[in-house]
């Protein structure tokens, strides 16, 4: 049993369709602990001022992460590997083992530095996240934050070790990692907050961190690629990575600082407007985990292949083909979200100290940001697209557009809000939260949704003129025809809840999760009926997948150029 377990652990996957599948598979066995850390986050604080705090505490450890870790991320590494073992030869095992330990020591000594001055500096630094805070909220965040800066330096290492489990496509041991990470937030949760106090929700997570890491550095145990620390550091090698590494770390520096804007706009609001945010962006990132985040690292090492090797037509082609399965399952999963937004809050969050109130103002911001989940699974598809191909301005200035825009969105919007009480009644009615305190914190949602939505059409325009003589609008019927099976589900499932809305005691958990549940099935067998009758591919291709044990052999039949 445990010898067929590593086995699974250590095996590659050759198929586009089935690593995005085990990755989607996994990423919901993922998702499901993390909603459950969110409910018990929300039972145990509602959204108030210490779950502020804790959610507040994040911002710096990962604005270090990001900017950091991204400088030896897998995007980037990953393509300098392939370069490397081109061939099999011991010579090519050398060079690939030569770059990978120069990277790591270099790293390791720079995150560490950066994160021993953030230590020192924390009590400086705060008053620029959390302008909204009183003196004692701030020194909690300043302890919480100081323990959270051992998180970047776990992951990054981890993040740095999955560049090789991802180039021998061992998906399992990838997908698996995030899911201890969140039961070391449990953990930290269940058993060291009662301990620590607040405290113990942040050495959860460097638990969780830690758990992480492991596993990624268990798998390349006694492998042809074993990074060490080494005395002598090739900075040739230092200068090529951060040469390439620079763009996508400024783009993702960019698309932080949005967040750090947005979450310290959030702190001058009322109380819980923060752990509202949180609680509204993890919830979205739910099927953005499952399909976007899945299909674009499934597809990823796949690109760096080919377009090292020369194929453009077969480097483009993938691109479209994950491209037409995100807009597949991204465009209905939006109108669901947004039909049983109350429903799927209620479900995973109303318990406890989680109010009424917390519920729908929740509700009403997962509406705001689940409009542009399609477009944030685009782009990460898109600017690993680019990547692959050695192209790091586009993704860029892309980012730093659409972070521009998502900034001054918002202090335009929370002003327009404020001042215009017509455009306040029409959002506050429009999305059911008349007489709920605290609406203004629906335009930060709002203001990230149209700088995301920005952001795709950029990088899809860069890359229709990149590769106008190879680009198919296959993507463009795709588009149309669930956009329009979504639609007509998305009334369905409406109608199904007010029929419903009597047959079920709508005060318990019981009662809204079966209401919901008929409702969603209902529209999803509407949506499934439409794209047959419109003669949609993708779903007659995941049908076959289905039906050929995806988890057991490559699926993307051949011959095919579509999932």
């Amino acid at each position: 049993m445990v010898r067929s377990f590593v086995a699974l652990l250590k095996k590659e996957l050759s198929g586009l369709h089935e690593a995005a599948f085990l990755l989607a598979f996994f990423a919901f066995f993922s998702q499901i602990l993390a909603v459950v850390r969110d409910r018990l986050l929300a039972h145990s604080f509602g959204a108030g001022s210490e779950l502020d705090i804790y959610y507040t505490a994040f911002r710096i450890p990962d604005f270090i992460y990001i900017s950091i870790a991204s400088l030896a991320s897998i995007t980037v590494l990953i393509p300098f590997l392939s370069e490397y073992l081109k061939d099999e030869s011991i010579s090519s095992k050398d060079r690939a083992g030569h770059f990978l330990n120069s990277v790591l020591t270099t790293f390791t000594a720079l995150i560490g530095l950066v994160s021993i001055g953030a230590w020192f500096f924390m009590p400086q630094l705060t008053p620029f996240i959390a302008p909204g805070f009183s003196e004692g909220a701030r020194e909690s965040l300043v302890q919480l934050s100081r323990i959270l800066l051992l998180s970047p330096i776990l992951l990054g290492l981890s993040n740095l070790f999955g560049s090789i489990t991802q180039l021998f496509r061992r998906f399992f041991v990838y997908a698996l990692s995030p899911i201890l990470y969140n039961i070391g937030i449990i953990i930290g949760i269940v058993w060291f907050y009662p301990i620590f106090g607040l405290s113990g929700l942040a050495y959860g997570v460097v638990l969780g961190a830690i758990f992480h890491m492991a596993l990624q550095l268990w798998s390349l145990w006694g492998g042809a690629l074993h990074p060490r620390f080494v005395s002598t550091v090739d900075f040739g090698i230092i200068r090529r990575v951060v040469v390439l590494s620079l763009p996508r770390t400024f783009a993702l520096s960019a698309s932080h600082i949005t967040m750090l804007v947005l979450v310290a706009l959030a702190t001058l609001m009322p109380d819980g407007s923060v752990s509202v945010f949180n609680f509204a962006f993890n919830l979205q990132s739910v099927p953005l985990s499952l399909i976007g985040v899945s299909y674009s690292l499934a597809a990823f090492p796949v690109l760096a292949s080919l377009f090292t090797n020369g194929d453009k037509k077969a480097f483009v082609e993938k691109i479209l083909t994950a491209l037409k399965h995100i807009i597949f399952w991204l465009l209905p999963a939006t109108i669901f979200f947004i039909v049983l937004r109350a429903h799927i809050v209620r479900v995973f969050l109303g318990s406890g100290d989680f109010s009424w109130a917390d519920t729908r103002l929740t509700a009403a911001a997962l509406a705001l940001f689940v409009i542009s989940i399609f477009a944030q699974g685009a782009t990460l598809l898109l600017v690993r697209g680019f990547y692959a191909a050695g192209e790091t301005r586009i993704p860029l200035w892309g980012a730093v557009v659409s972070s521009i825009i998502s900034v001054i969105s918002a202090f335009l919007l929370t002003n327009i809000f404020v001042s215009q009480e017509i455009f306040r009644y029409f959002i506050e009615s429009l999305l059911r939260v008349e007489e709920i305190p605290g609406t203004i914190l629906l335009m930060l949602p709002l203001a990230f949704t149209l700088g995301s939505i920005v952001n795709t059409v950029w990088l899809w325009v860069f890359f229709v003129k990149k590769y106008d003589s190879i680009v198919e609008f296959g993507v463009i019927r795709s588009f149309f025809q669930n956009f329009s099976a979504g639609i007509i589900a998305g009334v369905v499932t409406y109608a199904f809840l007010y029929l419903l809305e009597d047959s079920f005691n709508q005060d318990t958990f019981i009662g809204i999760f079966s209401q919901g549940f008929i409702a969603g099935i209902f529209g999803i067998i509407t949506w499934v009926g439409v794209l047959f009758i419109l003669g949609n591919i993708e779903i007659r291709e995941v049908w076959f997948t289905l039906r050929q044990k995806f988890w057991k052999s490559d699926v993307v039949a051949e011959g095919m150029t579509e999932l």
